[in-house]
């Protein structure tokens, strides 16, 4: 037989069930789950714990500092600034490892092994594979990547720089007339120029190791006889040569 006591315990346990939230100074449990009543609030009752959900610590922020309010945190760094190669002349800058389309890696100006015979200040083309040295000396040469003349108006021998220009005007001579009346008489120097940024005048021929407005013309046989290179290339040799530089074609 269920004694008094236990019995008057029961009965106050299901009121509490039955009707807490309008019992004075019960607390108002919160939503949570399907329900306000649900099987936390009995735990709660039972064993004194509350099961109510913690707040979710933040999730910090990737390189926030460890135990630092959010609103000392400091300022995001912007992005590294992209490395740019040099180009003489104050050109403007050229991004690292610019690939043009239709240019070969390979004929990007760069510094080579040398064991020729010519001293340093002689430049040598090398028509056939399409380079240009600039010797050095110590062993050491520049080499440039160039546009040759094609098939017809290849030649060979030894010149020498007779004068020097910068954004020359273009006078196409009659023979080249002949052949191609759709030329202008003249072309003032500029971006559209096909002598480029620069131009060097070898002897008294109308040959010219010069610049182009079609860089991906380098490393072929496109020509008329003369030398081209990138106009940042005929700059950067432009710069380092003189009127009297021997040039040896071959």
């Amino acid at each position: 037989m269920i004694s008094r006591q236990a019995s008057a315990k029961n009965s106050l346990l299901l009121t509490l069930l039955l009707g807490a939230a309008t019992l004075p100074g019960a607390a108002q449990a919160q939503p949570y789950g399907r329900g306000n009543l649900g099987g936390g609030f009995i735990e709660m009752l039972m064993t004194g714990r509350d099961p109510s959900p913690r707040a979710a610590a933040p999730i910090p922020t990737p390189g926030a500092p460890l135990g630092v309010p959010p609103a000392q945190w400091p300022a995001p760094q912007p992005m590294t600034a992209p490395r740019y190669a040099s180009l003489p002349q104050g050109g403007p800058p050229e991004p690292m490892g610019r690939i043009e389309r239709g240019f070969a890696p390979r004929f990007e100006r760069q510094v080579v092994e040398y064991d020729g015979p010519h001293a340093a200040g002689t430049i040598v083309i090398d028509s056939p594979n399409k380079f240009l040295y600039l010797v050095q000396g110590g062993g050491k040469a520049l080499r440039y990547g160039i546009g040759v003349g094609r098939p017809g108006f290849t030649w060979a021998g030894v010149k020498t720089i007779t004068r020097k220009a910068e954004w020359p005007g273009w006078t196409p001579p009659p023979e080249m007339l002949k052949r191609r009346p759709d030329l202008p008489a003249h072309m003032e120097g500029g971006p559209d120029n096909p002598l480029g940024a620069r131009a060097m005048y070898l002897g008294s021929t109308l040959y010219r190791i010069h610049g182009t407005n079609e860089p991906n013309t380098i490393g072929q046989n496109v020509s008329s006889g003369c030398i081209r290179l990138r106009n940042e290339d005929v700059e950067d040799l432009y710069s380092r040569v003189r009127v009297g530089t021997k040039v040896i074609v071959i």
